[in-house]
């Protein structure tokens, strides 16, 4: 005999298929970047590198690399490092080049400052992120490539960071920080099967990109470490990451899209962003983050399957009069949450500009952001949502969501307006209305939760009956 909370449950059941749409993502959704293999190989042995970590080897990954481009048209190269500790300066890629790393090759990034050079800002920035004027180069760079693999059998990138991380924190630095890994203006990129250690500044870096995949890496920088971010898709369209496990001191992944008015000038957005199965922690930033630097606007961003723990932050957007830009049709779902500060933050007053001259006006747009079927234990505040004085962030969507708070003041939100459906601790009063059914179209991509719960946050179906 059915039960009325029975009744209840299949009613709801019966509005939330009423909401889903016609598109259906698949597990995978990642597409393969070719990986096959290159008809042309080198050791960097052959160019005189000495894997003994102490001598360095820039010139004879310059040069290796410079030999295989004659390869390049040719079906492509790889360049082979076998175990062994070395040690190099920045160096740039080609195109149709695999970088393959040995189970016990560790690249190691130089401390000293002076063999990584000095480059030109992103346009879309305007300067360095840091500091005015021009930036260091990353430790392995690469710009205006096609078809290029980063890879190997679990073998090591070391950037080495902590020079530099002491330069940041003595003020003598004279330039921006450089990356681990950045690619510019490239497509068909893959980055797979790597750990990435102490990267002096962001991890890796896709900035106007298309077309990327990060799989099967592992990041990890010590927790206080300065703005080490893991992955920070840029003003890219297409990226994918997924099974990926990040402890840093920044941010795990932020999405960006330039700076206040250089950001705005350029306009090149982030778009079609999907991160599945992703596992980490931080103690000072977010799990998942967009902005602060989102003014040539993100949107289409699918996050699916992810676990943050011993965290300050889970899911954060930030941004701030003078960005700009838009952060929409954001859809975040299959949380898993332990010992986390705050499990949803929108910070609309993050500040940082590059100067004076941005815009006090140029606000951003922020609307149609889902946040479901989410579960946490330990969880300090279930939400901190501050949009803008006359700028409201619309059209937040929370659902299924049950969250441990020990907050007796479990949600603060100001300048918000949203719909919410089974959430405990309950949504603050701008988020109370209910989704379903007549708020199913004002809400991005409300799929069918029966077939999205994947059982464990099922509990949440019934608790708030």
């Amino acid at each position: 005999m059915s039960t009325p909370s029975t009744h209840v449950e299949v009613l709801l059941v019966l509005a939330l298929l009423s909401c889903s749409p016609g598109i259906v993502w698949s597990n995978t959704l990642c597409q393969q970047t070719n990986d096959e293999v290159r008809p042309h190989s080198v050791s960097i042995t052959e160019f005189g590198a000495v894997g003994d970590g102490v001598t360095l080897n820039t010139k004879a990954f310059q040069n290796a690399i410079f030999y295989l481009n004659s390869f390049a048209d040719k079906g492509g190269a790889k360049l082979f490092v076998p175990a062994g500790r070395w040690l190099t300066g920045s160096f740039d890629l080609i195109s149709h080049l695999t970088l393959w790393l040995d189970k016990d090759a560790v690249i190691l990034g130089s401390t000293n400052p002076e063999d990584w050079p000095v480059v030109d800002p992103l346009p879309s920035y305007g300067r360095g992120r840091e500091l005015p004027g021009r930036r260091h180069k990353s430790l392995v760079y690469g710009r205006n490539l096609t078809d290029v693999i980063i890879t190997g059998n679990n073998g090591t990138i070391d950037g080495q960071g902590s020079i530099w991380w002491s330069m940041f924190r003595n003020k003598t630095l004279d330039y921006t920080r450089p990356h681990l890994i950045e690619l510019m203006n490239s497509t068909g990129v893959l980055i797979s099967n790597l750990t990435l250690l102490n990267s002096p500044f962001w991890t890796v870096h896709p900035v106007y990109c298309s077309h990327v995949t990060v799989q099967k890496v592992a990041i990890f920088a010590p927790l206080d470490s300065p703005n080490t971010d893991g992955i920070d898709p840029d003003s890219s369209d297409n990226v994918c990451i997924e099974d990926c496990y990040i402890s840093t001191g920044d941010d795990l992944i932020a999405i960006k899209s330039g700076w206040d008015e250089y950001g705005i000038a350029y306009g090149r957005p982030c778009t079609n962003i999907v991160i599945h199965r992703l596992v980490g922690k931080t103690q000072t930033s977010a799990g998942i983050a967009i902005g602060s630097e989102m003014s040539g606007g993100v949107s289409e961003v699918h996050v699916e399957d992810v676990q943050f723990y011993d965290s300050n932050t889970a899911i954060r957007i930030k941004t701030s009069p003078g960005r700009g830009g838009y952060v929409r049709n954001i859809y975040v779902s299959n949380v898993t949450l332990i010992n986390v500060d705050i499990a949803i933050r929108f910070t609309g007053l993050y500040g940082e500009h590059p100067n004076d001259a941005y815009d006090p006006n140029a606000l951003p747009v922020i609307e149609k952001i889902t946040i479901k079927d989410v579960v946490g234990e330990n969880i300090k505040t279930a939400g901190l949502i501050e949009g803008i004085e006359g700028d409201n962030f619309v059209n937040v969507c929370l659902s299924n969501i049950v969250l441990n708070v020990s907050s007796n003041y479990p949600w603060n939100c100001s300048y918000v307006k949203g719909y919410s459906d089974l959430v405990l601790p309950e949504a603050c009063e701008p988020l109370k209305e209910r989704i379903f059914p007549e708020h199913c179209s004002d809400c991005y991509y409300m799929s069918n939760q029966i077939q999205s719960s994947k059982g464990q946050n099922r509990g949440a179906w019934f608790m708030s009956w």
